[in-house]
């Protein structure tokens, strides 16, 4: 298993380049470090990933197994009325995933 901790924060995640082998089991253990609401998007059908999970302020785990080698955009869903949403303002990073 391949195991990786992420932290997001204010419209960043921390790492926002992960590198994983294909067809290897992945364990993403990510928590949001401040009070405004974020969540971690990977939609990647190609490498049959559909994740979308709220982030808290305690670590939880997202498992999952990349099944296409390939560089796939992940970022954070959210968006207030009238403003850019956080992936537009640098909330977004690459999942590499690797033969």
């Amino acid at each position: 298993v391949q195991r990786v901790e992420m932290i997001g924060g204010d419209y960043y995640f921390k790492p926002n380049h992960i590198i994983v082998k294909a067809n290897t089991p992945v364990e993403l253990s990510i928590r949001r470090e401040t009070a405004k609401p974020h969540n971690f998007v990977l939609a990647a059908p190609a490498a049959g990933l559909q994740i979308e999970q709220e982030l808290s302020k305690d670590f939880e785990k997202i498992s999952f197994n990349a099944t296409t080698p390939g560089r796939y955009t992940f970022y954070c869903g959210k968006k207030l009325l009238f403003l850019e949403s956080h992936q537009e303002r640098g909330m977004h990073g690459i999942l590499e995933v690797i033969k």
